[in-house]
């Protein structure tokens, strides 16, 4: 028998260097997989235990907003900060630094007794995601040979990013029902720790690069647009002409203009602004804006409508999700298999106009609606729709794009769902919080818009306007979320450019 052990001074045999390179690929893939799915997890892993966090930690109703926002704006605003960090002290060091983190935060959200301190913590969670996201993708780059190889990988990257929000309704129903809201950020941390004992056998460090890193434009776009959903949550309980509204409103704009000022100085931009030149690029952005809103607010106000009117407890709340995770993760399949023919336009032409479809189906609920007749097809249909536009997002906003250029490009994708999904929130969070009160004032005289918070019993007819009531606040939101949709469709459809050739030979993996 043939000795292929490898001794020093050895030099191992093709089948060894060739089972060793697909074993470590084998985990390095999964790592990338699991790590992204925690990052997509913290999103929406937290909105069906909303309403016992709201319980147990005394949030109002417009405060518990913060608790998906604090870790979408951390997140967002600091995506492209990673990226240039990734670059600067090493991918696979940046990696695991996001990891650890992660891991620490999530257990310090987990044991949280008040609101300030799990909202730290998920800011924190925020952090950590901004530096996984973009060094994830680049391992994903320098592990994967272009071609099939690393096609093939994206499309594993893509389905995870389509289901986890979903699968995190689903876990998080599970986790709250049948132990605690707290193990929806425990989850997190026996992910974490294997992620960061498998990372140093699955990837190797890249070459950090020279540069300085941007903390005055990363600390001016996170504070300007945190100071701007604050406003936007702020106007849903005063008035647009409260010093609460217009001051933070009014700050974070000039935050936002200064950060543009100071990227157009900049020698060692965070963000380079001859990115959007590209309007290939710069309409992927705007459509990533518009899936992200579509997409928290559907996760938001579902999970509040379907625990509060339709009374399903936290574990049928996550079940109810798991239509939309199916549609997603068949569809976001799909799309990896066919873009390279189709083309990314088309693909997102429809999957836009699809998930449009889904929210206006959306908006017809009420307080007698039931869950087979009323939202099982719409989120089967929103779901498709979304699944189909994940990989032809990524591959439109790194179509043509120069080399050192593509981290920077697919950070700043990310960071658009974050913001898009926290400025969504807040404005049509408002919106729907607006009409509710509007209703109840209309069905309940005097009432003052009160919510469904009672003393004592509450009559049933009055718990019937309530939910009546919030039906139609939320019904608004899927309505206006659903024209957001049809917007975006009609950018896909009138400005991508990036044609089925092009989309065969463009790295899709970044």
């Amino acid at each position: 028998m043939t000795d292929r052990t490898v001794r020093p001074g050895v030099m191992p045999l093709p089948g060894d260097t060739a089972q060793a390179s697909s074993s470590r690929k084998g985990l390095a893939l999964t790592l990338i997989a699991l790590a992204q799915m925690m990052v997509v997890l913290d999103v929406s892993v937290v909105n069906v235990a909303l309403p016992s966090i709201q319980g147990a930690l005394g949030f109002s109703a417009s405060n518990l907003e913060w608790v998906v926002n604090a870790y979408a704006l951390t997140f967002g605003g600091l995506l492209l900060l990673g990226g240039r960090i990734a670059d600067k002290y090493g991918q696979r060091r940046t990696f695991m630094a996001g990891a650890a983190l992660l891991t620490v935060s999530s257990l310090l959200g987990g044991l949280a007794q008040d609101q300030a301190w799990l909202l730290s913590a998920r800011a924190a969670q925020g952090v950590s995601g901004a530096l996984i996201a973009p060094a994830a993708l680049a391992l994903l780059t320098s592990t994967f040979a272009e071609g099939a190889e690393r096609n093939k990988a994206m499309g594993v990257y893509g389905a995870v990013s389509g289901i986890g929000g979903a699968l995190g309704n689903v876990l998080g129903g599970v986790f709250t029902d049948e132990l605690s809201w707290r193990w929806v950020l425990f989850i997190n941390v026996p992910i974490g720790a294997f992620v960061l004992a498998a990372a140093t056998r699955a990837f190797r460090e890249s070459r950090p690069a020279g540069g300085r890193l941007d903390l005055p434009g990363a600390l001016s776009v996170t504070a300007g647009m945190s100071l701007v959903v604050y406003g936007l949550i702020n106007a849903a309980s005063h008035s647009w002409g409260s010093t609460g509204t217009v001051v933070p409103l009014a700050v974070g704009g000039a935050l936002l203009i200064a950060f543009l000022l100071i990227e157009a100085r900049s020698a060692s931009p965070l963000l380079p602004l001859r990115i959007f030149r590209n309007g290939n690029r710069s309409s992927a952005y705007a459509i990533m804006l518009a899936v992200g809103s579509a997409l928290i607010v559907l996760f938001y106000f579902l999970t509040l409508y379907i625990q509060i009117v339709l009374r399903f407890s936290p574990l049928k709340t996550g079940f109810a999700f798991l239509t939309f995770a199916v549609g997603a993760a068949v569809f976001a399949t799909l799309s990896s298999a066919v873009v390279a023919r189709v083309g990314p336009r088309l693909l997102l032409s429809v999957g836009t106009l699809v998930s449009a479809g889904g929210m206006f189906w959306l908006s017809r609920i009420d307080a007698d609606s039931a869950y087979f007749g009323s939202l099982f097809g719409p989120l089967l249909i929103a779901g498709s729709g979304i699944g189909l536009c994940f990989v032809p997002l990524t591959l439109a906003a790194v179509a043509g794009i120069r080399g050192e250029e593509t981290g920077i490009s697919s950070a700043l994708l990310n960071a658009s769902q974050q913001v898009g999904g926290a400025l969504g929130l807040a404005v049509l969070g408002t919106v729907a919080a607006t009409a509710t009160r509007h209703r109840m004032e209309k069905l309940l005289p005097g009432s003052g818009g009160a919510g469904s918070k009672s003393s004592g019993p509450v009559p049933p007819q009055v718990q019937h306007a309530v939910n009546d009531s919030l039906a139609h606040g939320y019904s608004i939101g899927f309505l206006i979320a659903g024209f957001v949709l049809i917007g975006a469709a009609v950018i896909a459809a009138t400005v991508i450019r990036v044609s089925s050739e092009d989309a065969a030979r463009t790295d899709v993996a970044v």
